[in-house]
């Protein structure tokens, strides 16, 4: 079951998981909700659409928009509508 590592603590796992373009997109229902902080930061893809961030914070640590998501992707991204992609620095793990 693919799990995210950050800070040697294991913040989502999930065996439903959507990789897209190299990312695992883990459901939010799966990620650990302590560890995510809401942030401002917006990105456009041009075929995903509007991605939102979540900076990470555990054990004292903070990574600035180390999360993602696409609250309402374009169609042909729906599979990603209510999951999160992390930056490379969170490992990924089956």
């Amino acid at each position: 079951m693919p799990k995210a590592i950050w800070n040697d603590e294991v913040i989502a796992e999930s065996d439903d998981t959507v990789v897209l373009e190299g990312n695992y997109y883990f459901p939010l229902t799966s990620v650990r909700e302590d560890v995510l902080i809401p942030s401002d930061t917006h990105t456009v893809c041009p075929w995903k659409g509007k991605a939102s961030y979540y900076s990470l914070r555990a054990d004292g640590q903070t990574a600035a928009d180390a999360a993602w998501y696409y609250p309402d992707p374009k169609p042909d991204a729906s599979a990603v509508r209510d999951r999160v992609a992390f930056r490379k620095d969170v490992k990924v793990e089956m």
